[in-house]
C-alpha cells in the first residue's frame, strides 16, 4: 500500500493520478485532513483516510498496513518541523518501509529561510532509521505562471533575483518523479536534487512572457525590501513576504539553479520548457 499526504493539495493530486497509471486504485491510499474533499478520489477507488499532521493521534490509523509513505511538506511555514516530526514518529511505529520526503533544492547546505524546517526534517527522518527517499523539489514553474496576472496589468514582473538562474519545473514534472520513486525499487536512502532541465533567469521569464502576450512585459529588479513591500501592499502577509523575499536574494545567489539531471532521469523524458508552462497559462 502506498500513502500520499496532503492528497487533495495541488502537488498531492497529481501524484494520485500518476500513481493510478501504474498501480491499482486499490493500492493507494489518499491521507487528508478533510476526507469529503477527497469524495472524487474514493470514487475511483482509491481509500481516502483521515490524517492531520497536527493531530498525530490520527496518524496512527492511517498508516496501518501501509508499505510506503509520501510525505508532502506541510504549507504552514514555522510549524513544519514539529508536524513532519508527528508523521515520521507515526511511520516508524506502524512499521512503513520506505518514507519519501519533499524537500528543497540544496537542502543541506542552502540559506534560504524557508530550507531550515527542510533541513530539521530530514534529520528527523535520518535519525528515525526508517528507509528513506529525499526529493529535493526545486522551485515550481507554477509560483510564477499562476500569479500573471499583475504583471500583464502593470507591464512588468518584479523581484530580487537579479541574473540568478531558476531551475523550475511543473509540478506535474514533480509528481511523475515522486510516483516513480514510489512505484519503483533501488531507491532507499537516496537523495535527488530536482530541478528543470533549462534554468532560467527573471529576464528571461519575462521575455518569454512578453512574447506570448503579444506586448513588452520588463523584469524590474528591486531591493529585497522594496520587493516585499511590494508583496505585503498585494496582500501577501509579511512573514510570508519575508521568506518569498528571501529565496529572490537566494536565486541571486544560485541556490535554486541545478544541472543534476535528476529529474529527468527519474521521469524518463526532458522536463517541462519555459514557453510551454507559460503557454499553459495563458490557456486557462
Amino acid at each position: 500500500m502506498i500513502l500520499v499526504t496532503g492528497a487533495t493539495g495541488k502537488l498531492g493530486r497529481l501524484v494520485i493520478e500518476e500513481l493510478l497509471k501504474k498501480v491499482p486504485a486499490s493500492h493507494v491510499i489518499a491521507a487528508v485532513r478533510n476526507p469529503e474533499k477527497a469524495a472524487e478520489l474514493a470514487h475511483r477507488g482509491v481509500q481516502v483516510r483521515r490524517a492531520d499532521y497536527s493531530q498525530p493521534e490520527t496518524l496512527g490509523l492511517a498508516f496501518q498496513g501501509v508499505e510506503k509513505v509520501l510525505l508532502i511538506s506541510s504549507n504552514e511555514v514555522g510549524q513544519r518541523a514539529q508536524q513532519h516530526e508527528a508523521v515520521v514518529q507515526a511511520a516508524k511505529k506502524a512499521g512503513v518501509r520506505l518514507l519519501v520526503y519533499t524537500s528543497i533544492l540544496h537542502a543541506e547546505r542552502s540559506r534560504l529561510a524557508l530550507a531550515a524546517e527542510h533541513k530539521a526534517t530530514e534529520e528527523s527522518i535520518r535519525a528515525s532509521g526508517l528507509p528513506y527517499v529525499f526529493l529535493r523539489n526545486g522551485w515550481y514553474f507554477e509560483n510564477y505562471t499562476e500569479n500573471l496576472g499583475p504583471a500583464l496589468a502593470h507591464g512588468a514582473l518584479v523581484g530580487s533575483a537579479g541574473e540568478g538562474r531558476i531551475a523550475a519545473a511543473t509540478r506535474a514534472d514533480y509528481a511523475a518523479a515522486a510516483a516513480a520513486v514510489l512505484t519503483g525499487s533501488g531507491h532507499e536512502n537516496k537523495v535527488y536534487e530536482l530541478g528543470g532541465d533549462t534554468p532560467f533567469t527573471m529576464a528571461e521569464l519575462a521575455a518569454e512572457v512578453s512574447r506570448q502576450a503579444g506586448r513588452a512585459i520588463a523584469y524590474t529588479n528591486l531591493a529585497p525590501e522594496q520587493y516585499q513591500g511590494v508583496l505585503e501592499s498585494a496582500g501577501v502577509p509579511k512573514p510570508y513576504a519575508a521568506a518569498l523575499a528571501d529565496s529572490d536574494v537566494g536565486v541571486s545567489r544560485g541556490e535554486l539553479n541545478d544541472s543534476s539531471g535528476d529529474l529527468h532521469r527519474l521521469i524518463g523524458r526532458p522536463t517541462t520548457a519555459l514557453a510551454d508552462a507559460v503557454a499553459v497559462a495563458f490557456k486557462r
